[in-house]
């Protein structure tokens, strides 16, 4: 989570340097522990040994910056780059995602 917002923090200024302002992003995170820790600015006993990273994605979220969504893994489209899926959980991302077979014969 933390690489991730830190490319989108290097994206949001590289595009504010062409002209185009983002005012706020969104991300997705199939982990709900890490999304409700990054989003809770409640300081709890428990998590007192927080990585430098979480307490970096948790002010890019206090200015507004940056807004964390839980999605389930199942859900979540990235897999399709990262694991091995079922083969209908795989044709199912690759619908999604608009891609097309180049080697499918045509009908």
């Amino acid at each position: 989570m933390a690489s991730t917002t830190c490319k989108l923090t290097w994206l949001t200024a590289l595009l504010s340097s062409f002209g185009i302002t983002i005012s706020q992003t969104s991300l997705f995170y199939d982990n709900q522990s890490a999304v409700h820790l990054a989003s809770n600015q409640v300081f709890h006993e428990r998590n007192k040994h927080i990585e430098v990273d979480c307490h970096f994605i948790r002010e890019k979220v206090a200015a507004g910056f940056l807004k964390l969504f839980h999605i389930r893994s199942i859900n979540q489209l990235a897999d399709i780059f990262t694991k091995a899926l079922p083969s209908s959980l795989f044709n199912h991302f690759v619908f999604k995602l608009g891609l097309l077979n180049i080697h499918q014969p045509s009908a």
